[in-house]
């Protein structure tokens, strides 16, 4: 991103890049395995029949345990429905009943669930115990954690007891550099609006991922249920982690909201014209809470107006907008990271031979997962950087209006007032591509929706984008990701495809204007 810097480094104070928002998923594998729940049974000395009577037992057994804190410390026990907005409404009883450390409160919630039912069937196969969607009771604690700071965990009370852990990177740093007595940074919301020492602070933000993540999520596992151990004390088990979802943001901060609002506006327009994002919304910045750090340094009244863009694929996005008035922030959220390689070995031989095969949602792949974001990150920010060009648009058009050489191959020029070329270029472009690039499949079916039914025209198809893609490449326009069949922009690409459709959607008036 260093380009997008360089033309507004006299406007920024720092960058500051690393997760904000971490959900963690918690399975206990053993129980999720095919007659896993039965096994427990005869290790526990429970007959099949007595199931609901011993499921409703160790339910009461890890209530009772989970809320033993809350009434020992007399904190708030609610219940919400399952639609309630659990952090703001802890927020509040934190605001009014402040504690510097340790839990906050404790909610009860009905959710959808998987749970344990006996399953009756006349086929053997299929009888007896099987997870079934359902509901039941969940219970999330709030709390200020030394460590992680404001954070909050679910536990589901019947069986298999999945939890869900919620940690935010900033808050995390927030805690890290007080520790370092390092107080001069100021704060928004889950955002640094200033920082005293942005390389500190970057560094403290990378070493967040040699965390030990079993480890620490065990302990937090073990803080909301006490009771784990002697409910599994005839067949111990610990919980298996995946990142469930994950949120890597990078903020630039200026200034001051006026150095923002001055770039914003072009920034936005070139993300819905030349990224092609349908998803634009407006909103209102929410106050800041009452227990942030430092404060807050705005010229605005009350409350700073924003505009977000998104663009989704295969259940990732990447998204820009602005906080607390001076802060940009790109975001790449993974929920799915399937699309994304890891150099690693193979499952069952942790000790073979190292090859890129596909990233997996377990924690042991976190580390990988955020350099992928990072440099969809760094790749948008980039792609932004082209509304600063100030190259005459007819030296970059020139550059690809001419044949080229590209392997020993003669390619033919690109066709600027060709719609077919036009309408690559307008797809290569999309802001989507920034999270994992994109593939011959993707290119195929937005040029040719309909397609085709039989395997050889689908062929005919694929070899057609395939030639598409190679006058793009030996124009310099994208590259091939290495060991994928992936492509992605370069920095000429993304000027080209600005200064088009600039000059596409711009009127006569407006270019005179900016020419005169």
């Amino acid at each position: 991103m260093e380009k997008f810097l360089s033309r507004y480094r006299s406007l920024v104070t720092g960058v500051l890049s690393g997760f904000d928002r971490v959900v963690f998923h918690g399975i206990l594998q053993r129980l999720m395995r095919h007659d896993g729940m039965h096994f427990l049974l005869m290790d526990a000395k429970v007959r099949l029949l007595d199931f609901k009577k011993f499921a409703l037992a160790t339910t009461e057994q890890l209530k009772e345990g989970s809320m033993a804190e809350a009434h020992r410390k007399n904190r708030p026990i609610e219940y919400l429905q399952s639609g309630d907005d659990k952090q703001k409404r802890a927020r509040e009883i934190l605001a009014k009943n402040p504690v510097e450390q340790g839990l906050i409160c404790v909610f009860k919630a009905i959710e959808p669930c998987m749970t344990f039912e006996y399953q009756r069937s006349a086929n053997l196969a299929e009888r007896g115990l099987r997870l079934h969607p359902s509901k039941c009771l969940h219970l999330y604690h709030y709390w200020l954690d030394p460590r992680f700071g404001f954070m909050n965990a679910r536990i589901q009370t019947w069986f298999p007891f999945t939890i869900q852990i919620c940690i935010n990177g900033r808050e995390w740093l927030a805690r890290q550099l007080l520790r370092k007595g390092q107080d001069n940074f100021k704060r928004a919301d889950n955002c640094f609006t200033w920082l005293g020492n942005p390389k500190l602070a970057q560094r403290l933000m990378d070493d967040q991922l040699r965390t030990d993540w079993p480890r620490a999520l065990n302990a937090i596992a073990r803080s909301i249920n006490p009771q784990h151990q002697a409910i599994f004390r005839c067949s111990p088990m610990d919980y298996y982690w995946t990142g469930y979802q994950t949120e890597l943001a990078t903020d630039v901060m200026f200034q001051d909201p006026r150095s923002l609002a001055d770039v914003y506006p072009p920034l936005v327009r070139y993300g819905m014209l030349a990224l092609k994002s349908p998803d634009v919304m407006r909103f209102l910045a929410p106050k800041a809470p009452g227990n942030f750090t430092g404060e807050i340094v705005t010229s605005f009244k009350d409350r700073a107006e924003g505009v977000r863009v998104k663009h989704w694929l295969r259940g990732n996005s990447i998204k820009m907008y602005d906080k607390a008035g001076s802060v940009l922030r790109v975001e790449t959220t993974i929920g799915d990271p399937t699309d994304f390689k890891v150099f690693r070995p193979l499952q069952n031989h942790p000790k073979g031979k190292r090859q890129w095969l596909p990233m997996r949602k377990g924690v042991a792949d976190l580390y990988r997962r955020a350099e992928v974001s990072q440099r969809a990150n760094h790749t948008y920010f980039n792609a932004l950087s082209a509304t600063g060009d100030t190259t005459p648009c007819s030296k970059i058009f020139d550059t690809v209006s001419q044949p080229v050489t590209g392997k020993g191959r003669r390619v033919r020029a690109l066709r600027l007032a060709d719609s077919n070329d036009l309408a690559l270029l307008d797809i290569v472009a999309r802001g989507e591509f920034a999270i994992s690039g994109f593939r011959n499949r993707d290119i195929r079916g937005r040029l040719y929706p309909a397609g085709g039914d039989s395997a050889i025209e689908q062929r005919r198809l694929a070899a057609k984008v395939s030639r598409q893609i190679r006058i793009l490449r030996a124009h310099g326009l994208v590259q091939k990701i290495q060991k994928t069949t992936r492509y992605r922009l370069t920095e000429e690409g993304q000027t080209l495809i600005a200064a088009i459709f600039a000059t596409r959607n711009a009127d006569v008036t407006q270019l005179l204007a900016k020419a005169a």
